[in-house]
C-alpha cells in the first residue's frame, strides 16, 4: 500500500462556465498530472482543491495566471478496497491525536483505491501509518 506526500493547491473560482477548464489548462500546459480535484460551491465562486503528483512547485504559475492559491502538503495512499478500511485509517489518525481536516479520493472497484488526506501534521502522519497499518 504505498504513501507519500503531495502538493495540494487551493484557489477561488468564480462560479461562471469555463472558469475551471481555464484554470487546470495551466496544469495541463506545464505537463502537471492531477491526481485528485474537489470543488465547493458557494454562490456566484467556490473553492477548488487540486492535488498534483509533481516533484516541483507549481504556485508561481497559478500566481503569475492571477490566481492566490494556497500550497499544503497532503497525504496519498492506496488502500485495499473493501469495507472498513477508512475506518480504521480514520481510527488510527484519531488515536494518534492526528485530525484529518480534508479527504477525497475514490476506487475504481478494483483491488485498492486512492485516497488524498490533508491532516494536522502529515510528517507524523506517515510515521503513524506506517507503523500501525504497514503502509509503506
Amino acid at each position: 500500500m504505498p504513501v507519500k506526500l503531495i502538493r495540494q493547491y487551493t484557489v477561488f473560482l468564480p462560479n461562471v462556465p469555463g472558469a475551471l477548464s481555464k484554470f487546470i489548462e495551466l496544469f495541463a500546459n506545464e505537463g502537471v498530472n492531477i491526481i485528485g480535484i474537489a470543488s465547493e460551491i458557494r454562490d456566484d465562486s467556490g473553492v477548488v482543491r487540486v492535488a498534483v503528483d509533481a516533484e516541483r512547485k507549481v504556485s508561481h504559475i497559478l500566481t503569475g495566471a492571477g490566481f492566490t492559491t494556497i500550497e499544503t502538503s497532503m497525504i496519498s495512499l492506496e488502500l485495499p478496497d473493501k469495507p472498513g478500511q477508512l475506518l480504521r485509517l480514520a481510527k488510527v489518525l484519531g488515536e494518534n491525536n492526528i485530525n484529518i481536516t480534508t479527504v477525497y479520493g475514490t476506487s475504481f472497484g478494483g483491488a485498492s483505491g486512492r485516497l488524498l488526506l490533508n491532516v494536522s501534521d502529515a510528517d507524523r502522519a506517515l510515521g503513524v501509518l506506517k507503523a500501525e497499518m504497514g503502509i509503506k
